[in-house]
C-alpha cells in the first residue's frame, strides 16, 4: 500500500456485506444524511476509527439482566431484610398480615 495511494483514495475498494434490523438502518441512515454522510463514508470513518485507535471507538457496555436490575433497585431502597419459608413444592409463603408489601409485590409485581 503506497502512501500516494491512500493520500488520494485509489486504494482498491472492497465490498462489507451486513444484515441489521431494517429499522435500525432506517434510523441511522436518515441521521448520517443529516450530517451529510451516506452509510459508506460513516462506515469507512468507523473501521478507519478502528485502524487509528486500535480499538472500538466507544466502551461496549453489557446491559444488566432484570434480576441485577430488581436486586440493585432493592438494594438503593434499602428494604428490610425478612426470612421467608417455602412448603413443599419451593412455593414462597407469604403471611399478608405480616408482610403486606411484600405479599402485594409478589402478587402484582
Amino acid at each position: 500500500m503506497c502512501y500516494i495511494c491512500r493520500e488520494v483514495n485509489l486504494m482498491p475498494k472492497a465490498s462489507v456485506n451486513v444484515k441489521i434490523d431494517a429499522e435500525i438502518k432506517e434510523l441511522a441512515t436518515q441521521l448520517l444524511e443529516r450530517m451529510g454522510l451516506d452509510q459508506t463514508t460513516a462506515i469507512d470513518i468507523y473501521f478507519r476509527q478502528i485502524i487509528t485507535e486500535r480499538r472500538l471507538p466507544f466502551q461496549p457496555v453489557v446491559n444488566p439482566t432484570l434480576g441485577e436490575q430488581i436486586a440493585t433497585a432493592a438494594l438503593r431502597r434499602n428494604p428490610k431484610r425478612v426470612k421467608l419459608e417455602a412448603d413443599k413444592a419451593g412455593n414462597v409463603l407469604i403471611d399478608k398480615e405480616l408482610h403486606p408489601d411484600i405479599y402485594d409485590w409478589a402478587k402484582n409485581g
